[in-house]
């Protein structure tokens, strides 16, 4: 499911985050945590409980949402954690509960007409791939028999794109520690920035990673933690979503790191003048500073802002916003 502010496309904020996870765990202990604003819940040892099927409790969530912290949400019921993303994030008009039945012929229906791109694990690279063969769709994946997928893909890729081409997902919801209610927050931090207008050019979408990546980096340094990966979600004018990660090369929380893996995405999705609403960045898979590691450099520029890093840092603990870099200074000029 997903959560957003009421009456608007706003994420709830990272303080609303954990009590909405802990009113998903009045309903089940099984909880895997998709911050900023969404979860996976395997509600089946609720059902006898509550005397209702899973769209009985996805309303009375919804309800116990709204009524408490003014939080609306779009929930995707399916038999797997594939189909249920894939329904949330896009539900049916004027529907906030999307049921995808486990009826094979419902399921193809269902998957069908969607880009390649919305499998889960499936990203640019694969795409590409895939799309140089003309398999730009689920619907003709499903259709391709599965050793030609693994010739173009390998045996194990081609294997998991079929299967989750015929909605088979066997990846368990996980409530492994730092997943859950209690871990939530401790295993990924996140930062998103809305615009005053849809449409934007590069130049602004990049300002704002910038921004978002120079925000992250500092909160992580504060909180002595590092990050193995950086998602970036992108959101349009027609509240579609596009979601990309890639790994950091090391665990880092070093703004320039962070920065350049976040243009990187972006400059990936090749989105041209797209009507965009809002950008995010999270940065995943945190742990201790004592996984990470330094690239030697002969880059004096590079290795100067290492050595600045921790002082500015420092100035900013003391007076929040004093230090920033340059380009964020100037206001930014729209791109008409």
């Amino acid at each position: 499911m997903r959560f957003r502010t009421a009456g608007t496309e706003t994420a709830p904020g990272e303080e609303t985050y954990p009590e909405l996870l802990g009113l998903l765990a009045e309903f089940s202990p099984v909880i895997e945590a998709l911050p900023p604003d969404a979860a996976l819940v395997d509600v089946r040892g609720a059902l006898r409980y509550f005397g209702r099927d899973a769209v009985g409790i996805a309303g009375l969530v919804r309800v116990r949402a709204l009524a408490r912290h003014g939080v609306d949400c779009t929930v995707g019921v399916a038999g797997n954690p594939l189909l249920a993303r894939l329904a949330a994030l896009d539900p049916a008009p004027g529907d906030a509960i999307r049921t995808v039945p486990d009826d094979p012929g419902a399921m193809a229906a269902f998957l069908a007409p969607r880009p390649v791109t919305a499998l889960h694990g499936v990203g640019p690279a694969t795409a590409r791939t895939l799309g140089a063969y003309g398999l730009d769709s689920v619907g003709r994946i499903a259709a391709t028999p599965p050793a030609t997928l693994q010739r173009i893909l390998g045996a194990s890729a081609g294997r998991r794109v079929y299967d989750r081409a015929h909605g088979i997902d066997p990846t368990p919801v996980s409530s492994a520690p730092g997943h859950g209610p209690a871990g939530a927050t401790t295993r990924s931090v996140s930062a998103e920035q809305r615009f005053d207008h849809d449409e934007l050019g590069a130049d602004l979408r990049r300002r704002a990673l910038l921004a978002l990546a120079a925000d992250l980096g500092f909160r992580m340094r504060a909180d002595g933690r590092v990050a193995r990966a950086l998602t970036l979600t992108v959101r349009y004018a027609d509240r579609t979503t596009t979601t990309r990660t890639q790994a950091l090369p090391e665990p880092t929380a070093h703004t320039p790191a962070l920065a350049a893996t976040a243009y990187a995405l972006h400059d990936a999705l090749g989105l041209q003048r797209a009507r965009v609403r809002a950008v995010s960045l999270r940065a995943e898979d945190l742990t201790g500073p004592e996984r990470s590691g330094r690239q030697l450099t002969f880059d004096r520029q590079a290795a100067n802002a290492w050595l600045l890093e921790p002082v500015l840092d420092r100035a900013n603990m003391r007076w929040p916003g004093a230090v920033r870099p340059a380009v964020l200074a100037d206001p930014p000029r729209r791109t008409a």
